[in-house]
């Protein structure tokens, strides 16, 4: 998941506590080497490297590309899993390094999904594109561990790097609150700027925290919008979202960020709970 990852446990004992902590592992673990495409030799992998030739893909994966697709649609193009391809001119290291606006302008003629072939059970990109799962997986992952463990906890907090949902609050009097104690992170750091007692359902985040250039005193983001191969102008620095599943959250908080300045206006069009900071 390339962050820290914690399960939290509550009202049973130390071996039913393993058991469970060893599914979640195993489900992370099975996922990032899925669908990871830092791994050779997956899925990920022989679709980006197939060179325009069609691969057939299992109905996971099939369900991912669908979504995928899906949040093109709701977007107008701004996300795109094809849009991976832009870390070649993108470094998001706080310094002041912008890239060279041909490169990205280069770069953008292997980004579209509409340049996609894809029709169930196979897919074919156009020789030079790739997809990357990184926008979607995290979440994804929370939720398939969460539903493989559900049955089995009543007080249960999966968190894979600030992405988490919650399967019950915590024993009484653990925390003394009547939830899971979730903070949203502030924008200078290291301090809560939100406290959130979770009982059930999920948290995800989106923001420039912790990826962004400085640049004349211009923040840039790392959340790009995959039509123009740039960061969104406007955009809040931070957008979390709470929803009934982890997917559902994080694909809210993303499309809010690639809303810019329209960001709380499309989160309320949505009837989402969320919390905005710019």
């Amino acid at each position: 998941m390339a962050s820290p990852c914690e399960l939290h446990l509550g009202g049973i004992g130390r071996r039913k506590a393993e058991g469970i902590l060893e599914t979640v592992h195993a489900e992370a673990m099975r996922i990032e080497t899925k669908f990871s495409r830092y791994r050779e030799g997956n899925i990920v992998d022989r679709i980006n490297r197939a060179d325009g030739y069609y691969i057939a893909v299992d109905d996971e994966t099939a369900r991912l590309l669908d979504y995928a697709a899906e949040l093109w649609s709701l977007s107008d193009g701004r996300f795109d899993i094809t849009s991976g391809v832009l870390r070649r001119a993108w470094t998001f290291d706080g310094s002041d390094k912008l890239p060279d606006p041909d490169q990205v302008e280069r770069l953008l003629a292997h980004v579209g999904w509409q340049r996609v072939d894809w029709e169930r059970p196979t897919l074919a990109l156009q020789p030079g594109m790739e997809i990357d799962f990184g926008g979607i997986g995290k979440e994804y992952a929370v939720d398939r561990a969460a539903e493989l463990v559900r049955g089995d906890v009543e007080s249960c907090l999966i968190n894979f790097g600030g992405d988490l949902l919650a399967l019950g609050p915590p024993p009484a009097g653990d925390d003394g609150s009547a939830g899971w104690t979730v903070g949203i992170e502030s924008l200078a750091g290291g301090t809560a700027a939100k406290r959130i007692a979770l009982t059930e359902g999920a948290l995800a985040t989106s923001g420039d925290a912790h990826r962004f250039l400085l640049r004349g005193g211009h923040r840039y983001g790392h959340i790009l919008d995959a039509r123009t191969g740039w960061p969104v102008d406007n955009a809040p620095r931070s957008v979390t979202v709470l929803a009934s599943t982890c997917t559902e959250a994080g694909m809210l908080a993303t499309l809010a960020m690639l809303m810019g300045a329209e960001a709380e206006a499309f989160l309320e069009g949505q009837g989402a709970r969320f919390w905005c900071l710019r």
